[in-house]
């Protein structure tokens, strides 16, 4: 019987000699392909040349530039591999930006420096118990995420036999689910006149931006995101499909490409709304931003929340959130007899239930919201 092959991705024992004055590192290494081959390399000395020998096959062992994953490496490695692939695929920054932290501050500290193979279901059990006691439970979930990510990508590269997250305990608890708040028509019409007689909100251009937000029920990332070429002032509509995003490294920008929170349809505007629009274009014709920030360039959602969230409290509404808003315009809609479907279609769900599942895009100019929303003037 001959001798078994050596596991893919290894070589054996490394030889060295000289010749002409060079020193010379030779070894058998078990390609991808299941092929033995020769690989030799040459440097000044004999640590130089098994070091260059070394580096070769660290660096052979890449399948379209990304590290082959084997029971042996490291977790950190692991998790690299994972981010490169999330990386590629249609993300939002929101979403990135949560999964980098969670590599950064829980998983790579405690687990970076562990084997692949060490990543059993106890492990991964004990890690996520440790996570949700410091941190809660809504942190802990989404470390089990970013784990079971990385282990499928183990998996594929068969560095695991099966994915010990999906065998771990779930995760239960966090805070309990609140009942949909909505503002009534007169509380809406209130809010609405009490910010314009605060200075600090008026300054901070948030009367006419909550106002849209109640003309629409648009987000305030959607909101920020509108430019005068999406508005028909002529017509009394509005066409939406942007969100305003942070991406790391590169600042604001209008992310267009379709989501749970990014899709193109067309709504019609209160004639309340269209006059507050038709004042502030004539304030500022040469503007490409129906609101932007003070500078002129993008707004930052994450600044304009905490500016509402100072605007409301001066107007003793601070438990009123912006998410408050888009309840609101479902809640009247569905008090005036309109369907759930056409509420659906006015915060851009893909379903009735108003949930985030993936749109389906229907374009409708008119869900019938408009007539319901000229009470809140």
């Amino acid at each position: 019987m001959g001798r078994p092959a050596m596991p893919l991705g290894t070589y054996g024992n490394i030889r060295t000699y000289t010749r002409n004055g060079q020193c010379y590192a030779r070894t058998l290494y078990r390609d991808w392909d299941g092929v033995t081959r020769d690989v030799q390399k040459h440097g000044a000395t004999e640590s130089a040349a098994k070091r260059a020998l070394t580096e070769a096959l660290r660096d052979r062992v890449r399948i379209d530039g990304n590290a082959v994953i084997t029971p042996d490496s490291r977790v950190d490695v692991l998790a690299e591999a994972w981010w490169a692939e999330v990386n590629n695929e249609d993300k939002s920054p929101g979403t990135l930006r949560s999964y980098r932290d969670r590599l950064d501050r829980q998983v790579l500290p405690s687990l970076g420096k562990l084997r692949v193979r060490e990543l059993t279901t106890g492990a991964v059990d004990r890690h996520l118990k440790a996570v949700r006691e410091r941190h809660g439970a809504a942190v802990a979930k989404l470390v089990r995420t970013v784990l079971s990510g990385m282990c499928g990508v183990a998996l594929r590269h068969d560095a695991l036999d099966r994915n010990p997250v999906r065998d771990a305990p779930r995760i239960t608890g966090g805070k309990p689910k609140k009942d949909p708040t909505a503002l009534t028509a007169p509380q809406a019409r209130q809010l609405r006149n009490l910010l314009t007689y605060d200075d600090t909100a008026r300054r901070r251009d948030v009367p006419d931006l909550v106002s849209a937000m109640f003309a629409t029920g648009l987000r305030i990332g959607e909101v920020c995101a509108l430019r005068w070429d999406d508005v028909d002032l002529d017509t009394g509509t509005v066409r939406t499909g942007g969100m305003v995003v942070r991406e790391r490294g590169k600042g604001l920008r209008i992310r267009r490409e379709a989501s749970s929170k990014v899709k193109v349809r067309g709504l019609r505007l209160p004639t309340w709304a269209v006059t507050m629009l038709r004042r502030r274009q004539e304030a500022n014709p040469a503007g490409e931003l129906v609101f932007p920030a003070a500078s002129g360039g993008l707004r930052d959602p994450s600044n304009t929340q905490a500016d509402l969230k100072d605007a409301l409290g001066a107007a003793g509404y601070e438990w009123v959130t912006s998410h408050v808003f888009r309840k609101t315009v479902a809640s009247l809609m569905d008090e005036a007899g309109l369907s759930s479907r056409a509420a659906a279609d006015q915060l851009g769900h893909a379903k009735p239930s108003m949930t985030s599942d993936r749109y389906f895009g229907r374009n409708l100019v008119d869900t019938g919201a408009a007539d319901v929303l000229e009470d809140l003037e």
